[in-house]
């Protein structure tokens, strides 16, 4: 599925994630930590080839 501004979902989805945001804030900055983490690794993983 192609999202753009014409979708009628995208609104509804920000929306949503902006009420979850304000629900639950501790919830979504510990999945963007682990996030982060996970991509900080796979970018060492990618420069130093620790896992093969």
């Amino acid at each position: 599925m192609h999202f753009d501004a014409a979708n009628p979902l995208l609104p509804i989805a920000t929306l949503a994630a902006g009420v979850f945001l304000m629900i639950a804030p501790r919830i979504v900055s510990f999945a963007v930590a682990v996030y982060l983490i996970f991509v900080g690794l796979l970018g060492l993983n990618g420069i130093y080839h620790l896992v093969k």
